[in-house]
C-alpha cells in the first residue's frame, strides 16, 4: 500500500485527494488503468491544481514547484488524471506490482496503443 496524503492506492483503487474543484477525492478502479507514465516536471511548475492543457488534471498539490516528476493515468478517457506524489518511484512500483503498465521513471512511452501525450 502507498499513501502520502495525496495519493493512496490500496489493494483495489487508486485514490487521489483533492482532486476536484470543491474539494472532492477521485477513486479509480486499478482494473480500470490502462498504464501509469511518469513523465519529467519541470522546475517551478506553479499549476497548483487543475489543467493548463485541457488534457491532464492535476490534483491540489501545494508543493508541486519543488516536484521532478508527473504521473499521467491512462483510463481511457480524454481527460488524464495527473499527479505528483511525494515519492513516483515507489508509487510506479506498487502500481507495477499490480500489473499495471509503467515506464521506467523519466522516459515517456511511445507506440500503438500508449496514451496520447500532450
Amino acid at each position: 500500500m502507498y499513501d502520502d496524503g495525496l495519493v493512496t492506492c490500496t489493494d483495489t483503487e487508486l485514490i487521489i485527494r483533492t482532486y476536484y474543484l470543491w474539494g472532492g477525492d477521485k477513486s479509480i478502479a486499478l482494473r480500470a488503468i490502462r498504464a501509469v507514465n511518469a513523465v519529467p516536471l519541470p522546475h517551478g511548475s506553479w499549476r497548483l491544481w487543475g489543467t493548463g492543457d485541457f488534457v491532464h488534471w492535476y490534483n491540489l498539490d501545494r508543493d508541486r514547484p519543488r516536484r521532478r516528476m508527473a504521473l499521467w493515468i491512462d483510463v481511457g478517457a480524454r481527460i488524464v488524471p495527473s499527479v505528483t506524489p511525494r515519492d513516483p518511484r515507489r508509487l510506479i512500483t506498487e502500481l507495477a506490482s499490480r500489473g499495471i503498465r509503467t515506464n521506467r521513471a523519466g522516459w515517456v512511452q511511445r507506440g500503438p496503443g500508449w496514451m496520447r501525450l500532450a
